[in-house]
């Protein structure tokens, strides 16, 4: 559960002062959305549904948090026993929409709505944010990546490249966007994603002895492992020497190896050895997995020179992605209900907004983002999720990962071609226009 107190101060010192100043009552609406898409990418992915739902419902704060706040030098003055039984009472009692986990989204249109009293929709503000933007982040990067290795699986294993707790939530995210699993552990309990792991190059080390070969120490690494785990074991081949860490492989395991995995080195070259090698020996049902640094342009290269690997490992690359390490999700105020009226910041430098409660709609050709009350063509992107504070049902994890997929699947080609080159110019994008209704509302409020 997330405190209440993991949010900026700003928000605290705003929600005294409305409550200071009147406003406890006020109704609003806030969108969360993108200004632009990230270098190189057509699309996104929307993730971190579930989480951000679990987070409104059970928002609550603690004495404990209370008792701090009243010592912060900044709220001190604010600290009033009516803004403090304000916080003991709080509950999230809001309306949110949102895009269902797995969407395809673009700039400009909202993915997550949230109708609430004007304090409750500041103070998620943070949180709320901060799960958009890390999940969708993730998922994104695990989608390019996915498409890249062109039906081979990709295994997320970059939780030693992030925050323990965010690793458990990028690995939901990755396995949303069609990751065929994780090696991290919780992830799987959690949300029921498949796990997987082999050994580190750390196991094949121990084994090491005065006088003993490498191949020697090699060799009864892969005994231990095999005797431990004689079901279709994974053994790392590349400790010393790959293409001899292979034959090793084959030699102890036999007809029980599983797989063998490549970590350094030329991976097309040493793949195509392995694959060689495993299919003399006649284990044709042996897998050639490659890791080590990958990320989506490396395995398009891959793809394309007909690398014979039937599974990647990718982590960093798909946890904290650093071509696109901000995502760049926001979350403004469009309407105050109790005043009727639709608001919009005015930007000379790109970051306007436009007023009034918003949907979107997919159709064949792009999308169309209008005033909810409106009647488009197409399909609505968002979808209620809580109604006064309460969480309608979800899907799980693996819904949402087929339903991704089947989004993907959908796009042009254009958006799900992964180049091997990263500094090929960006696609043509998905098109996102706005109805008149909504350019003659953004109009008026910006006058």
């Amino acid at each position: 559960m997330t405190a209440a107190t993991q949010t900026d101060l700003y928000q605290l010192t705003m929600a005294a002062a409305y409550l200071h100043r009147g406003f406890a009552d006020t109704r609003v609406t806030c969108e969360a959305f993108l200004r632009r898409l990230p270098p190189r990418r057509g699309f996104l992915v929307m993730a971190g549904t579930a989480r951000l739902v679990d987070y409104l419902a059970n928002l609550s704060f603690t004495e404990d948090e209370i008792a701090y706040l009243a010592s912060v030098p900044a709220l001190r003055t604010a600290m009033t026993p009516a803004f403090a039984d304000y916080l003991r009472a709080f509950r999230f009692r809001g309306d949110v929409w949102a895009a269902p986990e797995g969407s395809t989204i673009f700039a400009d249109e909202p993915i997550v709505r949230v109708t609430a009293p004007i304090i409750e929709a500041q103070i998620v503000e943070t949180t709320l944010l901060s799960i958009l933007n890390h999940s969708v982040k993730v998922a994104s990067k695990a989608a390019r990546v996915v498409l890249a290795a062109g039906g081979a699986g990709v295994i997320e294993f970059g939780g030693r490249r992030t925050h323990e707790d965010a690793a458990v939530d990028a690995a939901r995210a990755a396995w949303v966007a069609g990751c065929a699993g994780t090696s991290n552990v919780a992830a799987g309990m959690r949300f029921g994603i498949p796990i997987a792991g082999t050994s580190a190059h750390m196991f094949i080390m121990a084994h090491c002895r005065p006088g003993l070969s490498h191949d020697d120490a090699e060799r009864a690494a892969f005994a231990s492992f095999v005797d431990v785990f004689p079901d279709r074991p994974t053994l790392l081949v590349d400790t010393w020497d790959t293409a001899r860490g292979v034959d090793n492989a084959i030699a102890v395991a036999g007809d029980k190896l599983g797989a063998v995995r490549l970590d350094s080195g030329d991976i097309l070259a040493l793949a195509r050895l392995a694959r060689a090698r495993l299919d003399a020996a006649g284990l044709t049902g042996a897998k050639v997995m490659a890791s080590s640094g990958l990320d989506e342009h490396v395995i398009a290269g891959l793809t394309a020179a007909g690398a014979p690997i039937d599974l990647y490992g990718v982590g960093e690359n798909i946890t904290e992605p650093v071509d696109a390490p901000i995502t760049g999700v926001i979350y403004k105020l469009v309407e105050n209900h109790t005043n009727r009226v639709g608001v919009a910041k005015k930007s000379s430098g790109g970051k306007a907004t436009r007023p009034g409660v918003k949907q979107a709609w997919r159709q064949d050709d792009g999308d169309v983002v209008g005033l909810a009350l409106e009647e488009c063509a197409g399909r609505p992107l968002l979808a209620r999720v809580m109604d006064a504070g309460r969480a309608r049902p979800l899907p799980d994890a693996t819904a949402a990962r087929a339903y991704c997929l089947g989004e993907i699947a959908k796009l042009p080609e254009r958006l799900r071609r992964i180049p091997v080159d990263p500094s090929a110019p960006d696609p043509a994008p998905w098109p996102v226009r706005f109805t008149p209704a909504l350019e003659e509302a953004t109009a008026e409020a910006l006058a």
